[in-house]
């Protein structure tokens, strides 16, 4: 399928909206231009009601790519071993083959029809919903900015690994930029897209992510954006706000793999503690850091509660929790840290909202919409909170 001019009034063609095969990109027929503006419109409605007198400063939005934007691709595996299918099931839990989707990054886009041949070739038995039958559930393609790949096999056992194995070989001398493999074991029928058991299937077990002379690490089973272009203009967004701050201590709660600690270190924020509860994601974060030489602190833990053991407050607390929010136990416990400034980075505008509102002495001040989910509903916020004292504001200058 041939991808569209990137204009931002385009509207996006796809053959699988269109015959109705895949109905996941919700706004697909609706301009991209105009899905921008609702999304900018929907984040002010929200947010405006929590700045106070002085009101909240929105920059322009943030414009995604409106095809081949997506750099992680979930596929599920269906078919049979001769025929497989990559993409999604349909109301009957068969596969729906998605191999030609615009969205999907190229590097991804590409190599698709090669594992296609690869499953074949290693008889890899998809799993079959209805029945409970089958071996491969899933594979996870992930792009970096050079396009370099990390691929995760999702396996009902380890039947299949022998064969996985032998065959990988051949596939790597295609696709020499192949640099990481692993097999994730998800024994139990639910849905759950990965396991707790990851095999490696190279030497290399983490993929290099290059943000603007900030370079990330992935290990497999650690969180990513999936669209690396929106997500290196939020990163390098949230450094510029919190360096105009000149804090000399942070927290980044939620932190991921470290993408707003290592850029607000890339910033010369000096005394840094990223906090997450995937160790995966803490062990990726502190392998950047040690590669970029930055004395950062990354702890595996609960974001609130081991914020709540804490004698003191930063200068600056960064959030960037799931779609659920922070909740209202760490915005009780920010509401009354003292601490002055929090920069929070939201994919749900509604919790952002409710969270805002059990957080009444921290006011948003400034915000940017960033389309990290274009053709859906779905956006990133990003919004910095000032503290206010006896209803005077604290001075920030909003540019």
């Amino acid at each position: 399928m041939a991808l569209p001019s990137l204009s931002t009034s385009v509207v996006l063609a796809c053959d699988y909206f269109d015959a109705g095969v895949c109905r996941s990109c919700s706004l697909l027929d609706v301009a991209y231009d105009v899905q921008l503006a609702g999304k900018q419109t929907r984040a002010r409605e929200l947010v405006d009601g929590f700045g106070g007198a002085a009101g909240v400063a929105w920059l322009p939005p943030v414009a995604s790519d409106v095809a081949g934007f997506r750099t992680k691709a979930k596929l599920v595996v269906g078919g049979s071993a001769d025929a497989p299918t990559l993409g999604i099931l349909d109301p009957a839990q068969h596969g729906v083959d998605l191999q030609g989707c615009p969205i999907v990054a190229s590097p991804i886009r590409e190599v698709l029809p090669a594992l296609a041949a690869f499953i074949t070739a290693a008889r890899l038995v998809p799993y079959d919903v209805p029945t409970r039958r089958g071996e491969l559930k899933y594979l996870i393609v992930t792009a970096n900015a050079r396009g370099e790949l990390m691929l995760r096999f999702v396996l009902r056992s380890t039947e299949s690994l022998l064969r996985i194995r032998k065959h990988l070989p051949a596939l790597r001398a295609e696709l020499p930029q192949l640099r990481v493999a692993t097999a994730n074991l998800l024994p139990e029928h639910k849905a759950v897209l990965e396991g707790d058991d990851e095999l490696a299937l190279t030497d290399e077990t983490a993929l290099e992510l290059p943000f603007d002379g900030v370079a990330l690490r992935l290990l497999p089973r650690s969180f990513v954006q999936t669209n690396e272009g929106v997500a290196a203009r939020l990163y390098r967004t949230g450094a510029a706000w919190a360096a105009g701050l000149e804090p000399s201590s942070a927290w980044d709660l939620y932190c991921g793999v470290g993408g707003f600690a290592l850029h607000l270190a890339h910033a010369g924020v000096a005394r840094l503690t990223g906090v997450e509860l995937s160790e995966d994601a803490t062990a990726s974060a502190v392998m950047a850091a040690r590669a970029a030489g930055v004395d950062a602190t990354f702890i595996a833990a609960d974001a609130t509660q081991w914020a709540q053991r804490q004698a003191a407050a930063p200068d600056l607390v960064v959030v960037n929790p799931p779609r659920r929010g922070i909740g209202p136990e760490l915005a009780a416990w920010l509401e009354s840290s003292g601490v002055r400034h929090v920069l929070y980075s939201s994919c749900n505008a509604e919790s952002l909202a409710r969270d805002l509102a059990a957080m009444p002495a921290l006011r948003p001040v400034r915000g940017q919409v960033f389309d990290m989910f274009p053709h859906t509903s779905h956006f990133e916020t990003l919004v910095l909170l000032e503290r206010y004292t006896q209803n005077v504001q604290l001075s920030t200058a909003v540019q």
